[in-house]
C-alpha cells in the first residue's frame, strides 16, 4: 500500500465527503430530487474510486481508512437527515446508530488491548451496508417522486435491515470475543 496522499482515488472519496453536507443542505431544504442526485453520484464515486485503486494500483493507507469513513457518514447522516424528516422511524435510525457506534467501539477496543488491525467486514456486515444504502435510496427516491410507489418494498427493506443490523452486531460481539480470548477463525 502506497502512503501517497493526494492519489486520483482519494481526491474522489474528499469530494464524496464534501457531497455529504450538500446532501443534508438540500435534504433539509426537501429538494429531494437534487439531493438523489447528489446520493447517486456519491454512490458511483465510492465505486469508482475503489477501481481506480485497484486499475491504478493507488491504494493507500489514508484511502483504506478513509473510504469507509466516507461511507458510514453518509449513511449515519442520511439516516438521522430521513428520521428528521419523518421519512424513516426513530426506532430504526437509533438502531442503525448504535450498531455503528458498537462496531466502531469494538475496533478500538481491539486496537488498544492487543494492537490488532481490526477484522474486514463480515458478510453480515456487508450485507446489511447494501441493504441501509437501498433504503436510502428508495426512501429519498419516494420523496423525490411521490408519485412512485415504493412502501411496500420500503416495509420489506425496513425489516431486512433491522434483522441484519442486529444479527451483524451480534456477530462482530461474537468474532471479538473470540479474537480477545485468543480463539480467532484463523487459529482453528
Amino acid at each position: 500500500m502506497q502512503g501517497r496522499i493526494w492519489t486520483v482515488p482519494n481526491q474522489i472519496t474528499f469530494l464524496r465527503l464534501g457531497f455529504l453536507p450538500l446532501f443534508l443542505i438540500l435534504m433539509s431544504y426537501e429538494r429531494y430530487r437534487w439531493a438523489l442526485l447528489v446520493l447517486v453520484v456519491s454512490g458511483l464515486s465510492d465505486g469508482i474510486d475503489g477501481l481506480l485503486a485497484r486499475s491504478l494500483n493507488q491504494r493507500s493507507s489514508l484511502g483504506a481508512y478513509l473510504d469507509p469513513i466516507a461511507d458510514k457518514l453518509l449513511l449515519s447522516s442520511s439516516f438521522l437527515i430521513l428520521a428528521f424528516k419523518k421519512q424513516l422511524a426513530w426506532w430504526l435510525t437509533i438502531l442503525v446508530l448504535s450498531r455503528d457506534v458498537l462496531i466502531l467501539i469494538v475496533a478500538v477496543v481491539i486496537l488498544l488491548i492487543s494492537g490488532y488491525r481490526p477484522f474486514p467486514p463480515s458478510i453480515y456486515g456487508k450485507l446489511t451496508t447494501a441493504t441501509e444504502i437501498i433504503l436510502v435510496f428508495l426512501v429519498v427516491l419516494g420523496a423525490a417522486y411521490p408519485h412512485y410507489h415504493v412502501g411496500v418494498l420500503n416495509h420489506l427493506l425496513v425489516y431486512t435491515v433491522t434483522v441484519l443490523s442486529i444479527v451483524s452486531g451480534f456477530h462482530y460481539s461474537f468474532t471479538t470475543a473470540r479474537h480477545l480470548s485468543g480463539c480467532t477463525p484463523e487459529a482453528k
